[in-house]
C-alpha cells in the first residue's frame, strides 16, 4: 500500500509524520499545495526551495500542486482531483492528514478522496490540543511560527519558536494547536530530519485578503451564521541560509 501525506510544512504534519515514523509507517510521498503567483506554501506563506528543503531532510519525494491565489473552491477540487487521480494511477491509496478535530474539514477530506476511491487516514485525531501542543515540543520536533491571523494574534508572535513559552503566552480563546487557523508554523528541525535546516529571518509584513464567498465557507461548515471572514495576517518571511 502506497501513502501520501498532506505536508503543510508545519509541525502538525511533522508530528504525524514522527508517530508514522515510530509504527514503521512512513509515507512514501509528501503532499504539498502551494501558491503559484507568489511561489510560497498554501496558508503558510513559506518559500518553495525550504519546502523543497525540508523533503530532502526526510529523504521522502515531495509533490507540489500549484494553485492560483485567487482559486475558488469548485476549481481547487478539480485541480485537486487531477492530481490524486494520477497519483492514484501510480499505485498510491491512502492520503494522511495531520488534522486533529474539525470535524467538517475531516468529513469533506474523507467525501473528496472517496469519489477517487482513495482512502482518507487521520493519525493523530481526536487528540486533546493542549497536551498535543506539549507532546510536539517535547517530541524533538522544533518549529518556528511564521504567520499568525491578526484577529487573535499580532505582530510580536510572529518569528517566534513554538515552544513552552509561547504556549503560555497565547490568550485564552487561541487553541494551542492553532487548529482554528490562528497561527501556522516551519518546521527547521525533527527526529526524522538528516540535519537541521539553517535559515533566517526577515521582514515582518501584514496582508489582507478578499474575503471567501458565502457558498465556500459552507463547503466546510455548514451551519455558519456569521457572515464575518477574518482577513488580516501577519507572516515573517525565512530564507536559507
Amino acid at each position: 500500500m502506497n501513502k501520501i501525506l498532506s505536508w503543510s510544512s508545519g509541525k502538525d504534519a511533522a508530528y504525524t509524520l514522527h508517530q508514522l515514523a515510530l509504527n514503521n509507517n512512513k509515507p512514501d510521498l509528501l503532499l504539498t499545495t502551494v501558491n503559484q503567483d507568489f511561489k510560497r506554501v498554501s496558508m503558510h506563506g513559506l518559500r518553495i526551495n525550504l519546502l523543497e528543503e525540508q523533503a530532502k531532510q526526510l529523504k521522502i519525494p515531495l509533490h507540489q500542486i500549484p494553485l492560483s491565489k485567487n482559486v475558488d473552491m469548485a476549481t481547487y477540487n478539480q485541480i485537486m482531483t487531477k492530481h490524486l487521480t494520477k497519483l492514484k494511477d501510480k499505485g498510491f491509496n491512502t492520503v494522511m492528514f495531520g488534522d486533529i478535530f474539525l470535524e467538517d474539514l475531516k468529513n469533506y477530506r474523507i467525501k473528496q478522496m472517496s469519489l477517487i476511491n482513495m482512502k482518507a487516514d487521520f493519525p493523530i485525531w481526536g487528540n486533546n490540543t493542549r497536551q498535543l501542543a506539549q507532546k510536539i515540543i517535547d517530541s524533538g520536533i522544533k518549529a518556528l511560527v511564521i504567520s499568525t491571523n491578526a484577529k487573535y494574534l499580532d505582530q510580536t508572535f510572529v518569528g517566534r519558536p513554538f515552544d513552552h513559552d509561547f504556549l503560555n503566552d497565547l490568550p485564552k480563546e487561541v487553541d494551542w494547536c492553532g487548529e482554528n487557523g490562528e497561527f501556522h508554523t516551519f518546521v527547521y528541525d525533527t527526529p526524522e530530519f538528516h540535519k537541521p535546516i539553517d535559515f533566517n529571518l526577515g521582514e515582518k509584513t501584514f496582508k489582507e485578503y478578499k474575503p471567501c464567498t458565502k457558498k465556500d465557507r459552507h463547503n466546510y461548515h455548514k451551519n455558519v451564521k456569521d457572515t464575518s471572514w477574518d482577513t488580516g495576517f501577519w507572516y515573517i518571511d525565512v530564507c536559507i541560509k
